[in-house]
């Protein structure tokens, strides 16, 4: 099996940065899901969630924009777990990539949906109006909100999947891990093709297998820390092999060849 001594340095970077990453996203993310839009949006309820939308217009907003954050950190995410997997396998970790790349701009389409929720709510706050059709229309792009991420959620699940594969394969990641990151690929994609194929499909496989996201931000945190301790031991240990080789030539004679 291949150590960490022997990998070559970009790669504590790429796993730095996506480690980094990852929980910057899990932080951003939940604050914006379930710090405000969990707490206003009321499924099938168009007034309450446009009254309580007004009530915390601001942080509203502010999720919005959170949420366009976490996708451009999905893009960074997926060049650094490019970076880190591309000697596994060339084409698979391109592939990879490319999943995620693509689930970030559905992701972004999906969050526009939310900006043309606020500036209808901005538009009915400058006239004074809220009336029922306003509502509806703000339930609804909410709503596509919804239905587009869910959608969006079956590329990331392939991208899961794959890097689950490179990460089972590669010799350097314990093969785990690669197991528990694709049963969380398979989460999503059951939830994505559940909610695209049945309307009555309300189960969320992905809040049981998700940990397998969690146990890789962890894992590449403490590879590139790791990492950094290595080189930085072996280059005390070079120094110290040096005085030492120094001494030994210094005293050596006719005793140090017997």
């Amino acid at each position: 099996m291949t150590t960490t001594t022997t990998l070559h340095p970009a790669m504590h970077r790429a796993a730095l940065i996506a480690g980094l990453g990852l929980l910057l996203m899990a932080v951003l993310a939940g604050l914006a899901t379930f710090g405000v839009l969990e707490r206003v949006v009321t499924d099938g309820d168009a007034s309450r969630t446009t009254s309580d939308i007004l009530a915390s217009f601001g942080s509203f907003r502010l999720a919005i924009l959170t949420l366009f954050g976490v996708a451009v950190l999905d893009v960074v995410v997926a060049w650094a777990l490019w970076a880190f997997f591309d000697r596994v396998h060339h084409t698979v970790a391109v592939l990879a990539a490319w999943c995620r790349g693509l689930y970030a701009v559905v992701f972004a389409v999906a969050i526009s949906q939310l900006v043309a929720a606020a500036r209808l709510l901005a538009d009915g706050r400058l006239r004074g109006q809220a009336d029922r059709q306003l509502q509806s229309e703000v339930l609804t792009q909410i709503e596509q909100f919804d239905d587009i991420w869910s959608l969006g959620l079956g590329l990331f699940g392939i991208h899961l999947l794959l890097i689950g594969w490179l990460a089972f394969r590669s010799g350097y990641v314990p093969r785990f891990i690669g197991v528990l990151v694709s049963i969380a690929g398979t989460g999503y994609l059951v939830d994505s093709f559940g909610g695209l194929l049945f309307a009555t499909y309300t189960f969320e496989l992905a809040s049981f297998t998700f940990i397998g996201e969690v146990v890789l931000m962890i894992w590449l945190l403490v590879f590139a820390a790791r990492r950094q301790r290595n080189e930085g031991g072996s280059s005390d240990d070079h120094q110290l092999a040096g005085l030492s080789g120094s001494s030994k030539i210094r005293n050596s004679g006719p005793e140090s060849r017997s």
